[in-house]
């Protein structure tokens, strides 16, 4: 392989096309990012610094030292986390990681300097003033992500992707990217080891290529996966001459979809290999997700009493029972009896029009099933029919987040890598419920199944739980 000078220093040289907008949104998001950080720090701290001087809580020295205490501690963990580093922002659970990472860390030190010097003044900072604050950023981080996820499906914000590899993995990566475009790739070019066509996108050439094209395409991003003739040297050789031009390199290791706590870099004399450790199904982690779904469902269940009750009389009103009992296979194989409020007619199993299917792989699903009462079909779009399976969350054979919970006949045709959800309590909600559930095919259920299996973590829990939220009220894939 030939790369010379010119070539290399072309990178760096190249004129951003006018259609391709260059770079300037990634400032302007960061610049948002951090306005809307410090103005809430700001008008958080200096509204509870006032109300308290009016309120005769403390003295405004005190509260002039509180409130400077919270921003200067908000301020430096929230740069020594990198909260705003440009490679976390809009992308994925890291971001809202590292914020409350900071803001816990803030907590604790304001608390330690108060232990420290006895100041009882500083005592509703602690407890309530920097919670709040951590909160209302993360709110906020939020909100500013569901501007520039709203600009991603109308095609702007979009990062260039120049993709590195066979035509089955261009295909693929640009499948990917078009399912999911608040990720923020766009797809425009590939070099594959013979130059080949593909229908993805254009392929304008071969593994030689790709230093040039990254000049001639002004991309952002090279993404190179596992293909013939790509050697480690290419990839060294790609990765100097992409040095000080902005443009990132995303190396697929061709690892199925695992990642988070259970990769690490192990090098082994300067180079550096990925360790992949089995995934963990106990210890600390699982004993607090199990107290956090019995906690959970207990006090969903206070809270949603009203409306469990009003939903039991409107589906009894026929004269059926309220609930529906069904045999479903659980954590290891086990089988449970899965409650849920009844939606269809009595005998609804005894009257399964397999000729009518419409769902994918060995699931059985039907957009306008006959069966399905009027009472149902409202519980069903809402998803309020699978609320009584709190009650199985709180006896410990269903989680509150997990795979689907598959029936008996279903299981009789899993594959080896379908199995594999079976390593853990089945979910309330999951990937495959805010993906998409029904609308999506039997590969992809499984896929996202697995997925959530391999690198399973509290965070990934919480991000499932408040994408739950808009799941429902969308009612996507929901009949």
């Amino acid at each position: 392989m030939r790369i010379d000078v010119e070539t290399s220093a072309a990178v760096r040289a190249a004129p951003v096309p006018s259609d391709a907008g260059g770079n300037r949104w990634r400032g302007r998001l960061r610049r948002a990012v951090v306005a809307t950080d410090v103005i809430l720090v700001l008008t958080i701290v200096a509204t509870t610094a006032v109300l308290g001087v009016l309120w005769r809580q403390w003295g405004a020295t005190d509260a002039a030292l509180g409130g400077t205490a919270v921003v200067a501690l908000a301020g430096v963990l929230m740069a020594a986390m990198h909260c705003w580093d440009p490679q976390v922002l809009g992308q994925g659970a890291e971001e809202f990681n590292r914020l409350a990472r900071a803001f816990v860390r803030a907590t604790l030190l304001l608390a330690f300097v108060g232990f420290v010097v006895k100041g009882d003044a500083l005592r509703p900072w602690v407890v309530g003033v920097l919670p709040v604050v951590g909160v209302a950023v993360l709110v906020g981080r939020w909100l500013v992500r569901r501007v520039l996820h709203r600009a991603r499906r109308e095609g702007a914000c979009m990062a260039r992707v120049l993709v590195v590899g066979t035509p089955e993995s261009v295909a693929d990566l640009v499948t990917r990217t078009e399912r999911v475009p608040w990720h923020g790739w766009r797809v425009v070019a590939a070099c594959t080891p013979a130059g080949e066509g593909t229908a993805a996108v254009p392929v304008v050439g071969d593994l030689d290529d790709v230093t040039r094209q990254v000049a001639e395409h002004a991309v952002d991003v090279v993404a190179v996966a596992p293909a013939p003739g790509w050697t480690a040297k290419r990839l060294h050789r790609l990765a100097w001459d992409l040095e000080g031009t902005g443009v990132d390199l995303v190396v697929d290791p061709g690892l199925m979809e695992v990642g988070g706590p259970r990769l690490h870099v192990a090098p082994v004399d300067g180079l550096p290999m990925l360790r992949l450790t089995e995934p963990r199904f106990s210890g600390t982690s699982r004993v607090v997700k199990a107290v956090v779904d019995r906690v959970g469902a207990a006090a969903l269940l206070l809270l949603l009493a009203p409306a469990l009750v009003l939903i039991a009389v409107l589906v009894g009103r026929d004269g059926g029972p309220v609930f529906y009992r069904q045999e479903r296979v659980g954590l290891h194989g086990r089988t449970f009896r899965m409650v849920k409020f009844r939606s269809m007619v009595v005998d609804a199993d005894r009257q399964v029009p397999r000729e009518l299917n419409e769902g994918a792989g060995p699931l059985f699903k039907m957009r306008r099933d006959p069966r399905v009462t009027p009472v149902g079909a409202v519980l069903r779009r809402l998803s309020l029919d699978e609320l009584p399976q709190l009650f199985n969350v709180l006896g410990g054979t269903m989680s509150l987040v997990g795979p689907r919970p598959p029936l008996a006949r279903e299981v009789e045709h899993y594959a080896d890598d379908a199995r594999r959800r079976l390593l853990v309590r089945p979910g309330m909600t999951g990937l495959w419920q805010v993906s998409g559930r029904s609308d999506l095919s039997w590969e992809e259920s499984v896929r996202l199944d697995l997925r959530y299996v391999e690198n399973w973590s509290p965070a990934l829990d919480a991000t499932i739980l408040w994408k739950t939220v808009g799941a429902v009220l969308g009612s996507r894939g929901a009949y």
